[in-house]
C-alpha cells in the first residue's frame, strides 16, 4: 500500500480496516479519513498535483513522520533535496552562509559519490544531511528489498539517521521496516513544499507558495537540480528576509 505526499488512489475503507487490525493504522477515526479523502487522494496522485500545506489527514495517518518542529521555538527548518549539484549547491550554501542559517541537505547517493567535495562542504560549514536514496527511487514503484537495499547503499556515502523519500512517495511496509532494526531511521516529510521543481509556476507564485504557510516550527522543502533552479535561486533570499524579520532563526535538523 502507498503512502506519502502526492497522494495516491489505493485508499480505500477495506485497505484502511486491514491496516487498523494489524497496527499499522492506530484508530477507527482513520477509517474514515482513509474512507472520506480517497477520491482527493486519487486526484493528487494524477502526475504533477501536489499540496502546498501538508493536510492534517495525512500527518495523522503517519504520525511516526516528521511534518513539522515545535512551534514555541522562533526557527524554521529548510530543507534542500537532490543534491549535491555543481551549481545548485553551491549558491545554497554560500546565501545561507550570508544570512548565518542553517540548514537540512537530503542528498541522493549517486550525486554524493559525483560532488564528495560539495558533500564534505556542506557538512564542513554546520549544516546536517540525510538519506534521499542512492537512485532517486519511488517506493511505489520498487519492492521493499530494492528499495531498502538502494538506501543502504546511500547510506554507506551518507552518515545520518534521517530519511525523506523522493517523492514524498513510500509504502507502509517501507516505512515500517525503515523505522524499526538495529539502526532505525526517522522519515521527514515537510509542512510547506516550495513547489519550486515545478516549471509551470513562476518564480513569485513558488514564493507565495512559502511566505503564504511558513511560520515558526515549519519544515520547508527546496530541491537542488536543474528543473528547480530558476525559482529557488530567484526566491531563497526572499524567504531568508522573511525570517530574518520574523526573528526565525535558520536551523537544522
Amino acid at each position: 500500500m502507498r503512502v506519502g505526499l502526492p497522494g495516491a488512489s489505493w485508499m480505500q475503507a477495506t485497505d484502511a480496516k486491514c491496516f487498523w487490525q494489524c497496527g499499522l493504522v492506530h484508530s477507527p477515526s482513520t477509517i474514515w479519513i482513509l474512507s472520506k479523502h480517497a477520491a482527493w487522494m486519487a486526484f493528487l496522485s494524477l502526475p504533477m498535483l501536489y499540496t502546498v500545506s501538508s493536510p492534517w489527514w495525512i500527518r495523522r495517518l503517519f504520525p511516526a513522520c516528521i511534518w513539522e518542529m515545535p512551534q514555541d521555538i522562533p526557527a524554521v527548518y529548510l530543507t534542500f533535496d537532490d543534491g549535491p549539484h555543481p551549481v545548485a549547491t553551491p549558491f545554497v550554501l554560500d546565501t545561507l552562509g550570508a544570512y548565518g542559517m542553517k540548514a537540512t541537505f537530503f542528498c541522493i547517493g549517486q550525486n554524493v559519490l559525483a560532488y564528495p567535495d560539495l558533500y564534505q562542504r556542506i557538512l564542513d560549514e554546520g549544516h546536517s544531511v540525510g538519506n534521499h536514496t542512492h537512485r532517486h527511487l519511488s517506493g511505489w514503484n520498487t519492492p521493499d528489498a530494492d528499495y531498502l537495499e538502494d538506501i543502504r547503499t546511500a547510506g554507506r556515502l551518507i552518515s545520518s539517521d534521517l530519511f525523506r523519500p523522493p517523492y514524498g512517495r513510500i509504502t507502509f511496509s517501507q516505512l515500517r521496516k525503515l523505522g524499526s532494526g538495529s539502526a532505525p531511521m526517522r522519515t521527514v516529510m515537510w509542512s510547506v513544499l516550495s513547489g519550486d521543481f515545478d516549471a509551470r509556476i513562476s518564480p513569485e507564485k513558488c514564493l507565495r507558495n512559502v511566505m503564504d504557510h511558513m511560520k515558526a516550527g515549519s519544515i520547508v522543502t527546496f530541491h537542488e537540480s536543474e528543473k528547480s533552479m530558476p525559482r529557488m535561486i530567484k526566491v531563497l533570499c526572499y524567504v531568508l528576509d522573511e525570517m530574518k524579520r520574523q526573528g526565525w532563526e535558520g536551523k537544522k535538523m
